[in-house]
């Protein structure tokens, strides 16, 4: 009975030793596990951090580019419409564009009204031929005419001025109007009166007698 007895206590001396063992080792498994579940969480989270980080520099340099997109647009807009405008000045002032005028005819007389708007009577050539008239003017753009103004009081004041073309509509360059008439005209007794813009042009028309032929 003595040795059974020792064998069972040897028994559950190993018992207790192997469930201790078994205990100490489910504990250190699952330090192990919180363990790796903590340094997997610190990796994702370090990952988050990292993408969000390049997400915010991208977001910002997208945010840049787009103003910068933005600001190149509308400055290469402002340099067509400049573009434009100065192209549709250089045609302007290459093209004779054709002056207004009225004309109403009596028996003897032909009379000519051409509008010369803010030209002065020297700025005006006239023209005659046999049985016709060629009127021709030059305008000078509005800008040339205000920069001359402003040049002259700069030298009072001392202050130079910058001229912007908003908008250029008025009639530019050189016009001229070439009239024909039906019958000849008396070059050497055309008059031609300036006043307030309109230059009215008196032809007095070529009446030629008739002659009477003798039959031999």
């Amino acid at each position: 009975m003595a040795k059974k007895d020792i064998l069972e206590d040897k028994i559950d001396e190993r018992k207790e030793k192997f469930d201790e063992s078994e205990e100490t080792f489910e504990k250190e498994e699952e330090k192990t596990r919180e363990g790796l579940f903590d340094e997997k969480i610190n990796e994702h989270k370090e990952k988050f951090e990292e993408k969000k980080e390049k997400g915010k520099i991208y977001s910002e340099k997208f945010a840049s580019d787009l103003n910068k997109t933005v600001e190149e647009f509308k400055e290469g807009l402002k340099n067509m419409q400049q573009y434009a405008d100065e192209k549709i000045n250089e045609y302007k002032n290459a093209t004779i564009s054709n002056l207004a005028v009225d004309l109403i005819e009596t028996d003897n007389i032909y009379y000519l009204k051409v509008a010369v708007p803010g030209l002065s009577k020297d700025d005006i050539e006239i023209e005659a031929g046999d049985n016709d008239l060629v009127i021709n003017a030059t305008f000078k753009p509005f800008a040339e005419e205000l920069e001359c103004i402003l040049k002259s009081e700069e030298e009072e004041d001392e202050d130079k001025k910058d001229v912007d073309i908003i908008a250029s509509e008025l009639t530019v360059g050189r016009c001229s109007k070439t009239v024909r008439f039906e019958n000849s005209i008396e070059v050497e007794k055309i008059k031609a009166k300036y006043d307030k813009g309109v230059v009215v042009i008196t032809i007095p028309k070529l009446v030629i007698p008739k002659h009477k032929v003798t039959v031999e």
